[in-house]
């Protein structure tokens, strides 16, 4: 429907509607305006209307503006309520009137200098801003703006001039919602070339409390460049800023200081250059360690005042064997002998008997040398302790076995394979052979492929077939290195469903079983596999005292502290307590000093 309805235009030709002489009528009443008759000002008069019976009337009440003297603003430059008074006389802006059209854009609000959507922006404003260069839409432009009065420059007091915007604000280029957006973005908002909100400022330009740009900035705002908020940057954006946006980054998101994202890299690229931690390697702790300030003439003179005139000191033996390491108490035995002209193993062995013998000798023997005694006692003569033979071999390292080795050809005479292959027979001698090298790989890399197939293959070798392989387990176990094996194991479990222990005694039986399950759990956790051994030499009726003192004397400079935890969490009860109810008298007391509580 036009507007106005029926008319030719606005304003109408002369004789439209309506036909009277202006608008309001001399002398009328107010509000009767053509806002509330439907009808647009008279053409005669135009606007602003000529003087006389035009608009506003040169009498009469409730016209616009009232005359002089009564008239709103009041005279003095008072201005519009809820404004400033206008300065240096400038004559103030025009409040709501009743007769004025309900169109776009009322006083006291800041309409945009582009209009709203769906009209054709005005050219400047409306009442309480700066006067339209061309008037008002469908009517002819005025020839110097509100009648009486020349349109400010610069818009009215307290608000900005026209050219530069609204206070607080940006003005858009084009328009408002509805509209194309404005090329530098929209008002309030930093344009993403520049950098996101909440993030750091770009290399040029500034924001809110910061000094506005020198070119193109508003106040308290950045310059806009292109793009819209909380969108990837603009295409040539460097991401050699101080903290450059990252594309899918939620908005608002502060990135950490300093970062530079690697735009363009896809994660795998990113993944690549990262190097996983190597697992922290837990060191074994023993409850023997090197004695502070130690001297080795003075343990030989305890010694053998332990040892001088009738009986023997034990506690003070005890005393200087466990605050020594092996190697201080091998010091020992040079300085006595050097000292006295005696061999400190043969006068204790004259003062001492039993079990408490044993212990401190064993304590006074080298590693090598005890393990070499130890394995001889269990070949010599009629039968064979074959749980020995399996602790030992399955329990050293390489280094240790051929150490023991070398002592064992230098103290009997003998290879002492030669001796393991004479007392055993089958696959169990051929494990025991294999081990008797020495040779198992210690410093390769773990080879996850080469864990998953011959995990496969241990599979295959025993529960996958009728029968069982055993050569093919033999190969396996007796020659990769720990952490190889525990690869290996892991495999093999999530292959077959079955752990390699439950499988092995499953598929073996006898010394075999019994070695491959020694082997397994050596290499999964030597303090396990020996708290087990304390345990089994201790449970039941009587006690493996060799077994027992071979497991504590053997680990104490190694891992026996660690041995003492998993002990305790798999027996609730203490390696120190359980001796208490087991052994006796000195022998007791040297393995709690050995043991410690």
């Amino acid at each position: 429907m036009a507007y106005p309805p029926g008319g030719p235009g606005y304003p109408p030709a002369a004789g439209g509607y309506p036909p009277q002489a202006g608008y309001p009528p001399a002398g009328g009443p107010p509000g009767v305006g053509f806002d509330m008759m439907g009808g647009p000002p008279p053409a005669a008069a135009g606007y602003p209307p000529a003087t006389g019976a035009g608009y506003p009337p040169a009498s009469g009440y409730g016209g616009f503006p009232p005359a002089s003297g009564a008239g709103y603003p009041p005279a003095g430059g008072a201005g519009y309520p809820g404004q400033p008074p206008a300065v240096g006389g400038a004559a103030p802006s025009y409040p709501a009137q009743p007769g004025y059209p309900a169109q776009a854009g009322y006083p006291a609000q800041q309409p945009p200098a582009a209009g709203y959507p769906g009209q054709a922006p005005p050219g400047a404003g409306y009442p309480g801003q700066a006067p339209p260069a061309a008037g008002y839409p469908g009517q002819a432009p005025p020839g110097a703006g509100y009648p009486g009065q020349a349109p400010p420059a610069a818009g009215y007091p307290g608000q900005a001039p026209p050219g530069a915007g609204y206070p607080g604000q940006a003005p858009p280029a084009a328009g408002y919602p509805g509209q194309a957006p404005p090329g530098a973005g929209y008002p309030g908002q930093a344009p993403p070339a520049a950098g996101y909100p909440t993030q750091a400022p770009p290399a040029q330009g500034g924001y809110p409390t910061q000094a506005p740009p020198a070119q193109g900035g508003y106040p308290q705002q950045q310059p806009p460049a292109a793009g819209y908020p909380q969108q990837p940057p603009a295409q040539g954006h460097m991401s050699a800023q101080p903290v450059p946006p990252n594309a899918g980054m939620h908005p608002g998101h502060q990135p950490a200081p300093g970062h530079v994202a690697a735009q363009g890299a896809p994660p795998t690229a990113q993944m690549a250059g990262m190097a996983l931690s190597a697992p922290a390697v837990v060191k074994p702790r023993p409850t023997i360690t090197p004695a502070p300030g130690f001297d080795a003439e003075t343990e030989a003179q305890a010694l053998r005042k332990a040892m001088k005139g009738f009986g023997t000191d034990e506690k003070a033996v005890i005393a200087s064997l466990v605050k020594c390491t092996n190697a201080q108490r091998q010091q020992v035995i040079q300085r006595f002998k050097l000292m006295f002209g005696k061999d400190l193993i043969k006068e204790l062995k004259g003062e001492l008997s039993g079990d408490f013998e044993d212990a401190v000798l064993a304590m006074l023997m080298l590693p090598a040398e005890y393990d070499a005694y130890s394995l001889h006692k269990a070949v010599d003569g009629i039968g064979t302790t074959d749980d020995v033979l399996i602790e030992i071999m399955c329990g050293r390292t390489n280094a240790e076995i051929n150490a023991i080795k070398q002592t064992y050809k230098s103290r009997y005479h003998r290879a002492l394979e030669n001796d393991l292959v004479g007392d055993t027979s089958g696959h169990y001698k051929r494990l025991l052979v294999s081990l008797c090298q020495g040779a198992r790989d210690e410093d390769k890399p773990v080879d996850m492929q080469k864990a998953e197939a011959e995990a496969r293959k241990l599979y295959e070798a025993g529960e996958k077939k009728w029968g069982t392989d055993e050569s093919q387990f033999n190969q396996i176990l007796a020659v990769r290195s720990s952490p190889q094996l525990k690869a290996t194991f892991e495999a093999y479990g999530r292959i077959s469903q079955r752990d390699i222990v439950n499988s092995i005694d499953r598929e073996m039986s006898g010394n075999l079983k019994q070695g491959m399950i020694a082997v397994v759990k050596v290499m999964r956790s030597p303090p396990e596999y020996f708290a087990e051994r304390i345990y089994m030499a201790m449970k039941g009726l009587g006690t493996n005292d060799s077994g027992l003192i071979r497991a504590i004397v053997s680990r104490s400079e190694i891992d026996l502290a660690d041995v003492k935890d998993v002990f305790f969490k798999k027996y609730n009860k203490t390696i120190y307590k359980w001796l208490e109810g087991e052994v006796s008298g000195d022998y007791r007391r040297l393995l709690q000093a050995v043991v410690k509580p």
